[in-house]
């Protein structure tokens, strides 16, 4: 059993342990609000709560030249309009892909400038990265971003204040179709955004295999005629973040229609796990 420390150098070790203990806590404190339970009770604004009869759809880590044109195309022959969160180097690489998601009508958004996990505090870095992919957006599309969703839904306090910083209003999800999977099929990507979907929410999918199983983009892909007739069947139009709205009273979730878009109880991520 290793000997006890002399009290002096213990009182030296809490000093100093306290207060790093005290800032890893201020950092990562905020990114509870990854739990369902917390954003969709505290925080209906941050969790994508919108009107009741409007679903907000959302894809994550574009823009991708394979799968992206896919999705557009997609979206086009289903008369649907969505938001894009994507990350600030694909842009630069794929500036042309970005260019006809706007002129197509969806709206772009940020999702980072790459897609780190933020486990150490680095604030300076963090503006540095946001605005940088603000900058990216608006310089490819003539349009100043609005939202911001953290690579895996992560909000720390120092991506918190980076938001603030470049001018972004954070936004996570209600609903998503765990897409990112090897065993991801149409099928199970609509089963599991269907279990926690409801009017006003937010979805979350992805349409690149970018940070994901390989492929696995064509499952979200297939379930989007499903997803989209399912929602309109309970009453309820689907698009952008933009045309959203947002909960007025905090913990005033809109009413869950009847059929099969109705749901309740949204499923906390993995942590380690994307979106």
């Amino acid at each position: 059993m290793p000997a006890p420390l002399p009290r002096a150098a213990a009182r030296r070790a809490a000093a100093v342990g306290l207060p790093l203990a005290g800032a890893a806590l201020a950092h990562v404190g905020p990114a509870a609000t990854w739990l369902p339970v917390v954003r969709g009770r505290l925080t209906p604004g941050l969790a994508g709560v919108g009107h009741p009869r409007h679903v907000a759809l959302t894809f994550d880590d574009g823009p991708d030249p394979v799968s992206t044109p896919r999705f557009l195309d997609a979206l086009d022959g289903l008369g649907v309009r969505a938001t894009f969160f994507v990350l600030g180097d694909a842009v630069v690489r794929h500036p042309e892909v970005v260019r006809e998601t706007v002129r197509q009508g969806h709206e772009v958004a940020v999702h980072g400038w790459s897609h780190d996990r933020p486990w150490l505090p680095a604030p300076a870095r963090d503006v540095r990265a946001l605005r940088r992919a603000v900058a990216a957006v608006r310089d490819v599309t003539g349009v100043t971003p609005r939202w911001y969703r953290p690579p895996y839904g992560i909000l720390t306090s120092g991506r918190w204040a980076a938001a603030r910083a470049a001018g972004l209003r954070p936004v996570l999800w209600t609903a998503w179709g765990r897409d990112w999977t090897a065993t991801a099929t149409p099928a199970s990507v609509r089963a599991t955004v269907e279990a926690d979907l409801r009017g006003g929410g937010t979805v979350l999918l992805h349409d690149t295999d970018r940070t994901a199983a390989p492929g696995s983009w064509r499952a979200t892909l297939g379930a989007l005629p499903g997803l989209v007739a399912g929602g309109r069947a309970a009453g309820l139009t689907v698009g952008p973040l933009a045309e959203h709205g947002t909960a007025a009273v905090p913990g005033t979730a809109p009413p869950a229609p009847h059929g099969p878009a109705a749901v309740a109880h949204p499923q906390a991520p993995e942590p380690g796990r994307r979106p």
